[in-house]
């Protein structure tokens, strides 16, 4: 070799940083790091101080606090840190770092994201390792790499191992709930407590549904959001947040956590509602379910199949016609019961059913009391189709300038990097703006509809015999969950449970039973223009 050439190489290697700028990437997993010693603003003021003891310049900080290992394109600031550089292809990169630990602590996602780096011509600078691209140097990152990946997963598993422990000893271990606030206690360090503000709210949601002063679950989301539960935004979008709430055992007291195979326990926090509420809930919840799954079997010869059980042994009555086809009949399969293979006659079964039906009328009283629900409802639905068409006539304006300023940045893009990534999010934008105008507005003409809503609804309530005969069997079974809160048991002997009183008309009879200076009517929902 020359010795121009030697004299070349030594300049290179004296000077590897020359005609760069630096970006320091100052990178913490939880927020006791950031608050501590090896915080954000600690690692940035060794990288920048390091950055000026080589003399390059500080052009941009890329703070990160995303939390584990795994994909570093998950990271925000690692995807702006690659964007940034990305978008000026003119200038030369260092990017510094505190720790080999803080660049990744995945030994694949290391290596690959090395070659990220490489691909872009950014040079790596880490304050605690010196970058060696020889066979030998490669080879102790990777173990250096691996064994950041090890502590990571040894570190994962101790705090699962200390939470899972504090979950069967009855404490709740991660974030607040809502409804809660997690505090320290002296004797029982962390512990969940409930929320003055929000606690009552959640109570008086959970324990409404319960008892049917909410009807339907939108009708709590209403509720909720009114008193500011939740932030001013539509009920509807919290209907799967409160059917998650009457169905966590939590607000009732216990822990639970079936990822960790935690069966429920008694928890050490205060309970906000009993479990009595807490299985009265699920028990609705579940009979929405079932009524939601039409039997592919179920015909008109027999409509009640699918809906009775035996009053012997709790088993399904099944439903089935003579070999010869004219004797049909409901029984009981189940063979260690007294009852199995005892004929019940169709029609007796069906005409007590009917029977039933017809003893459930309104009282003379109640049918004032439900027409005055029922218009509080309705007002409250038409002003709700209102708030949503205005809604969407915004959300609408929104899409359309959102979509004139990304149409501006794929124009004004210097990279094609920037060009294509505009490109894609304009695309996004544009199919969801079609999406929106392909939506009508509600349209709800009160002068028109609510007098014939008001008189279906009253007429069911007053009669349902007359309702449900004229329903298809499928209509029957979606309606029967709403008449009653469970399968009828039957006796051959006696009948029906008399105390089956259908819960729609059992609603309204105990708030004419009760001081109507209590009764909120504004919180009764009726059950014939479902929003969920």
């Amino acid at each position: 070799m020359s010795n121009a050439r030697k004299i070349i190489n030594t300049k290179a290697k004296i000077h590897p940083y020359e005609g760069r700028v630096g970006l320091v990437y100052p990178r913490v997993s939880s927020k006791k790091q950031e608050k501590e010693g090896s915080g954000l603003d600690s690692q940035e003021g060794r990288c920048i101080a390091d950055l000026k003891s080589i003399g390059i310049p500080h052009e941009k900080t890329f703070p990160d606090t995303f939390s584990g290992g795994g994909d570093f394109m998950e990271r925000p600031a690692m995807r702006n840190l690659l964007a940034y550089i990305d978008a000026n292809p003119h200038k030369k990169f260092v990017v510094i770092f505190d720790d080999l630990k803080r660049f990744a602590r995945d030994t694949v996602f290391h290596i690959k994201l090395r070659s990220v780096f490489k691909a872009r011509d950014v040079t790596l600078r880490c304050l605690n390792y010196n970058f060696d691209d020889s066979p030998e140097g490669m080879f102790i990152e990777t173990i250096l790499a691996a064994n950041a990946e090890l502590e990571r997963l040894q570190n994962k598993r101790q705090v699962v191992q200390k939470m899972k422990a504090r979950l069967e000893q009855g404490y709740w271990p991660f974030r607040h709930r809502k409804g809660y606030n997690i505090v320290k206690d002296p004797r029982h360090g962390k512990i969940a407590v409930p929320d003055n503000k929000e606690a009552p709210l959640l109570k008086a949601a959970l324990e409404g549904f319960a008892s049917g002063i909410f009807v339907r679950r939108i009708d709590a989301c209403k509720f909720l959001s009114k008193k500011g539960f939740w932030p001013n935004r539509s009920p509807e979008k919290y209907i799967d947040k409160f059917v998650g709430f009457a169905r966590d055992p939590f607000f009732a007291g216990y822990v639970e956590y079936p990822q960790w195979e935690v069966r429920r326990c008694v928890g050490k926090h205060q309970a906000i509602i009993s479990m009595e509420t807490f299985e009265k809930n699920a028990k609705r919840l579940n009979a929405e379910i079932a009524g939601k799954r039409i039997r592919v079997d179920i015909s008109r010869d027999f409509p009640l199949r699918g809906l009775l059980v035996c009053d012997f042994c709790s088993e399904h009555l099944t439903a089935a016609r003579s070999k010869k086809g004219r004797f049909p009949y409901y029984l009981c399969h189940n063979k260690v019961c007294q009852n199995y293979g005892k004929c019940l006659r169709k029609i007796d079964v069906e005409t007590r059913f009917d029977k039933l039906l017809k003893e459930t009328t309104l009282k003379p009283k109640t049918e004032k009391l439900v027409e005055i629900a029922f218009d509080r409802i309705w007002k409250e639905e038409i002003e709700d189709h209102e708030k949503i068409n205005e809604t969407h006539a915004l959300d609408k304006k929104a899409l359309e300038k959102k979509v004139r300023d990304l149409t501006t940045l794929v124009v004004e893009a210097k990279t094609q990097v920037l060009r294509t990534i505009y490109e894609t999010e304009l695309e996004n934008v544009a199919e969801e703006l079609e999406q929106s105008k392909g939506v009508p507005a509600k349209k709800t003409d009160p002068q028109i509809s609510y007098r014939t809503a008001l008189n279906t609804a009253t007429r069911f309530l007053k009669s349902p015999y007359f309702v449900w005969k004229e329903l298809s069997v499928e209509e029957q079974h979606r309606l029967y969950y709403f008449l009653f809160e469970e399968k009828l048991r039957y006796n051959h002997l006696t009948g029906y449970r008399t105390d089956k009183t259908p819960q729609a008309v059992r609603l309204f009879e105990e708030f004419a039973t009760n001081d109507s200076a209590y009764v909120d009517l504004g919180r009764i929902g009726l059950p014939f223009r479902q929003c969920e």
